[in-house]
């Protein structure tokens, strides 16, 4: 399965079955008084003609809003060739269009590339000229021209993007003021809602299609540094779509639509749109200063499964674990430790990592916060100072993690219930596997694949830095530490790669 943010497909749904109360009602007064099975038809009838009123509406509100886009890439030169910047051999949205015939012909490699033309959606929310769109629609691009519903042309004069949540804001210049479509509260949007998607798929403009939302903080994993927490449609998206807005059934915007989850290339009946609430926190930002600026605490962070649950005596879903503590950060400051399990941020609660995300990235930097716990199976409330997120601060990026060979090889340690293998970490070893010289514990050197190691996705190279919620930092420490638990029970280690840690539990 691919995911793509396709460059040219959107969303736009529409929620809230209760909104259809308003057209319900004007339909009921237009049917005449029946009886029986006519009556019961009648019903039926009345039913579909509601919904579809309800979908006309929506579709009639949003319409003199939406606008199409089409952007020309830049030009650079690639080995002494003209390469264009937008195009689709290095694009991560590439994937999306090795399945559309138009563009198998598209010269590839060193070759001399034609300036690539993108296609999107976005729609006004300002009347003077302010569109919102996917980030991935315009990013990059020498010329950004906006067609409006009217027909009417504009070349854009200002382009601001955040790659981080893909949004972007696009200026045109028009003369008199625009349509705009009214922004809605996609925190308020629920499973199941009605949603209506309108775009420009393959080039068709204002094309409307119908669908749910199908769930709420869904993630792809796109990447280090991104933020994800989109509302997820069964609404059809095709290339052509992206940028657009998710509407409800009052017309208003609850999203904008910015990838699909596809096995052919095309519309599967999964597609993705950044939760309004979301956009319009950073469009206020690039609107007035031109970037988005973000707190961060200093803290890696992994979701309680059903193992961890158990573990930490809490429910599934609830809270978040804090994996790993980044130096100098606020959270050192604050004594914030691996293990702890964050409950609740500022007075509001935690239900997994993208939730204190979310909580966190907005506070002000340099105000202080409180921060509900659990550690040792304690609940306490720690005092936190936000700070502002520096420019290039993301994840840290996978690092292969080869075998631990070197010269004048140690004595390695089996322990067979686990089905590990383990050493002494050395700095020269660690250094060699891509770990930061100050990282501590003991090292994994072999796993066998069918053990309760291997079940739980143990591998060569990985340090292990706890047992439960003992450090270790020596063969004695960790031996000493396994003495307190059992295979039978579950083992709860945390574990580092050089990309991060993460709380794992292994058990027969």
């Amino acid at each position: 399965m691919r995911i793509i943010r396709g460059n040219g497909h959107w969303i736009i749904a529409v929620m809230g079955i209760a909104s259809l109360a308003y057209s319900a009602g004007m339909m009921h007064d237009r049917l005449p008084a029946l009886t029986g099975a006519a009556a019961a038809d009648s019903h039926q009838a009345g039913g579909a003609l509601e919904l579809s009123t309800a979908f006309r509406l929506a579709a009639r509100e949003a319409l003199p809003g939406m606008v199409s886009i089409e952007t020309r890439g830049k030009a650079v030169a690639v080995n002494g060739q003209a390469q264009d910047s937008l195009g689709l051999e290095n694009s991560p949205f590439g994937e999306l269009f090795k399945s559309d015939p138009r563009f198998k012909n598209l010269p590839r490699g060193s070759q001399q590339m034609p300036r690539s033309h993108g296609m999107g959606s976005g729609f006004l929310i300002d009347a003077s000229g302010i569109i919102l769109t996917a980030s991935h629609v315009v990013a990059d691009a020498e010329t950004v021209k906006v067609k409006l519903h009217d027909g009417r042309e504009y070349i854009a004069t200002d382009v601001k993007t955040d790659p981080r949540t893909d949004v972007a804001i696009v200026r045109i210049r028009p003369e008199g003021k625009l349509p705009v479509i009214r922004m809605g509260n996609s925190d308020a949007a629920e499973i199941g809602d009605w949603v209506v998607a309108i775009g420009s798929p393959f080039g068709l403009d204002a094309t409307v299609t119908a669908g749910i939302i199908s769930a709420k903080g869904r993630g792809l994993n796109g990447g280090p540094g991104k933020r994800e927490d989109f509302l997820q449609t069964d609404a059809a998206i095709n290339p052509g779509n992206s940028g657009g807005p998710l509407l409800n059934l009052a017309g208003e915007v609850v999203g904008i639509n910015t990838a699909i989850s596809t096995r052919s290339g095309g519309y599967d009946g999964v597609g993705f749109a950044v939760p309004i609430n979301l956009a319009k926190w950073v469009a206020d930002q690039l609107i007035e200063k031109g970037n988005v600026t973000r707190a961060y605490i200093g803290v890696a962070i992994q979701p309680v499964d059903n193992d961890l649950a158990k573990q930490f005596n809490v429910p599934v879903g609830k809270g978040a674990i804090v994996t790993q503590v980044m130096p100098g950060s606020s959270a050192a400051a604050a004594k914030v430790e691996a293990g702890d399990l964050v409950l609740q941020f500022n007075g509001k609660d935690v239900h997994g990592p993208r939730d204190l995300q979310g909580i966190v990235e907005r506070l002000k930097a340099d105000v202080t916060y409180p921060m509900v716990i659990v550690r040792d199976g304690k609940e306490m409330t720690i005092s936190i100072k936000a700070k502002e997120m520096p420019r290039e601060y993301a994840s840290a990026g996978e690092t292969a993690i080869n075998e631990s060979s070197s010269p004048g090889r140690v004595p390695n340690e089996s322990f067979s219930d686990v089905g590990i293998e383990i050493e002494a970490a050395r700095p020269e070893v660690l250094e060699k596997l891509g770990y930061k010289p100050e990282t501590t514990g003991v090292l994994i050197t072999s796993v066998k694949e069918d053990s309760p190691a291997g079940t739980a996705g143990l591998r060569e190279g990985m340090l292990i830095e706890k047992v439960g919620s003992t450090k270790v930092r020596s063969l004695s420490e960790f031996k000493e530490a396994l003495k307190t638990t059992s295979v039978d029970k579950g083992i709860l280690l945390l574990v580092h790669t050089p990309r991060g840690s993460q709380f794992v539990v292994v058990r027969k």
